[in-house]
């Protein structure tokens, strides 16, 4: 069974939670709790250059907010 986050022909989504961190998640496997989906379903290169043009610094949100 191939692994569905590395197929370069599959759908995708762009997926955020609480700390304002982004994951690609397949499009056919449902979002997991404490996270929604902010972008997609579309090409995975369409939700990589979402994701970061939108992630710009990778820190939870309480780190960040912490300074």
């Amino acid at each position: 069974m191939a692994n569905p986050f590395d197929d370069p022909d599959g759908v995708y989504r762009v997926l955020v939670n609480a700390e304002q961190q982004y994951s690609l998640w397949p499009g056919d496997i449902g979002v997991p709790a404490g996270w929604s989906p902010v972008f997609g379903p579309g090409a995975r290169d369409a939700c990589v250059e979402y994701a970061e043009s939108h992630w710009s610094d990778m820190r939870p949100a309480s780190l960040r907010a912490a300074r």
